[in-house]
């Protein structure tokens, strides 16, 4: 059959096309681009699982996601604005949002939390001296009502260095023994070298599947 004798095969690819140039659109607006994805959803019926990566600035957010994506170390730059990406770990999908951890984008973090099925909290387990701000921004963030049934999973990145803050050290100094109904763990994580990633990613994606 001829796609020119099919009505409402042009139809509907019509249909998505419209909405693919209105997701792209919306997404070089800087908007979360969940009206694409709600749509694509309730059309095949099925969802990308929708994960943020935060942290402050010069953490490893962008590196960890594209070791995450592509497999290897990329070269990056200071994130201003966000990154998206999507990653297929295990045979599920995530749409990953990277965004800029510099103090004047954190206040604009919000604007993406809808939607968000977990976060991804990247922390320098060298920078002992931010550390409380880390912990400032990471409850702020979880006082969210959009986050309230996100998975918590924080990367204590940068464990190849000697002067790096142990994963038990520094989940006492972002209070995370004190969380209440929120599912959450810890991993050391290297970004550069790749290690303890897997193990991280593994933990999400079945606690996730858990959640289905």
């Amino acid at each position: 059959m001829s796609l020119a004798g099919s009505p409402r095969i042009i139809k509907s690819f019509l249909v998505l096309v419209i909405l693919l140039n209105r997701e792209i659109a919306v997404i070089e607006g800087g908007y979360d681009g969940g009206f694409f994805s709600s749509i694509f959803s309730s059309l095949f019926g099925t969802r990308e699982m929708r994960i943020l990566i935060l942290g402050l600035d010069g953490a490893g957010k962008t590196t960890i996601l594209y070791r995450l994506q592509v497999g290897e170390v990329v070269t990056t730059i200071p994130t201003i604005g966000f990154n998206v990406e999507t990653v297929t770990y295990k045979n599920l999908k995530f749409q990953v949002w990277d965004l800029g951890g510099q103090t004047s984008i954190r206040p604009y973090w919000r604007c993406y939390y809808s939607n968000t099925d977990a976060v991804i909290y990247v922390v320098d387990s060298c920078d002992r001296d931010r550390i409380g701000i880390s912990k400032s921004e990471l409850v702020a963030m979880l006082e969210e009502e959009e986050l309230r049934k996100a998975i918590l999973v924080v990367f204590a990145n940068k464990q190849d260095m000697e002067q790096a803050m142990t994963p038990s050290e520094m989940a006492n100094s972002l209070g995370l023994p004190a969380l209440k109904d929120r599912k959450w763990q810890i991993f050391k994580t290297s970004a550069t070298k790749g290690t303890g990633l897997d193990e991280a990613m593994e933990w999400l994606v079945e606690t996730l599947k858990s959640r289905q």
